[in-house]
């Protein structure tokens, strides 16, 4: 599936959109991929005009306005949100993506999102997904993941792009990242219940990660995709607890992960 070069990708983004600049830069590679568009779910994000300066088309379609338009609560009417999103597919079809990138999108994607783009949306998740409960479930979903994973005495992270299913998180990874060792200072602030400490120390290793493995990870995932080595809807067919994805090392350069 996808084996044909370049591979379309719209991108699907909230405030931020880690690592999407240095796809459109340090990363470009057209023979290989394509950025056709830029969806924010907010007003605009982060990089707007640097983005807009590289030729790809940016649209602001803020979730906030569209639920306030119909005096609705954006974390509990879920029929607007269904709403909300067959918007978003079709601002999606109108540049006819192969793959769906959510990147820094901070909300679930509906069944809708999914049907109409099926095996073909994949997100940036800042969790190492190989990390699973003995039901199945990532071990660290969610935009706390990176604290979860450090308050749990974890000695390192990583990010991990992976399909997207209806599960939170949940679906098969497709590429990892390097690990990024946590410092011990992490360990001293649990034990002297310095919260404060903790939550600074948090936030840097997050951003070390957004901003040292986001492009790279990145551009190995659609790589492996437009190079055929990922088929997406054999990979979507897998239990993803089962999935051994491949990892980026600090180089940029691709190679297999081991079980752990």
């Amino acid at each position: 599936m996808l084996t044909w070069k370049p591979i379309r990708v719209a991108v699907l983004c909230s405030h931020r959109a880690p690592g999407l600049l240095d796809l459109l830069d340090r990363f470009a590679d057209p023979q290989a991929y394509e950025i056709v568009t830029v969806i924010t779910s907010e007003l605009a994000v982060e990089g707007q005009a640097r983005i807009a300066a590289r030729g790809v088309p940016t649209r602001a379609h803020a979730i906030h306005e569209f639920y306030r338009r119909r005096a609705a609560n954006v974390y509990r009417d879920f029929a607007t949100r269904v709403a909300f999103d067959r918007e978003t597919v079709g601002l999606l079809v109108r540049h006819s993506p192969d793959i769906v990138l959510l990147d820094g999108y901070l909300y679930l994607a509906t069944r809708d999102l999914l049907d109409a783009f099926p095996g073909r949306v994949l997100n940036l998740h800042f969790s190492d997904l190989t990390l699973r409960r003995p039901d199945g479930r990532p071990r660290y979903p969610g935009i706390r993941a990176v604290g979860d994973a450090i308050r749990d005495g974890q000695a390192s992270t990583r990010a991990t792009v992976h399909l997207v299913d209806t599960q939170p998180d949940g679906g098969p990874p497709l590429v990892a990242s390097w690990p990024f060792p946590v410092a011990p200072l992490a360990a001293d602030a649990l034990s002297l219940g310095a919260r404060e400490m903790l939550n600074a120390y948090v936030f840097a290793h997050q951003e070390w990660m957004i901003r040292t493995a986001s492009g790279a990870l990145l551009a190995s995932a659609l790589h492996l995709v437009a190079d055929g080595l990922v088929d997406l809807r054999a990979l979507a067919a897998r239990p993803a607890a089962s999935v051994v994805p491949w990892t980026v090392d600090t180089d940029g350069r691709i190679t297999h992960r081991h079980a752990a």
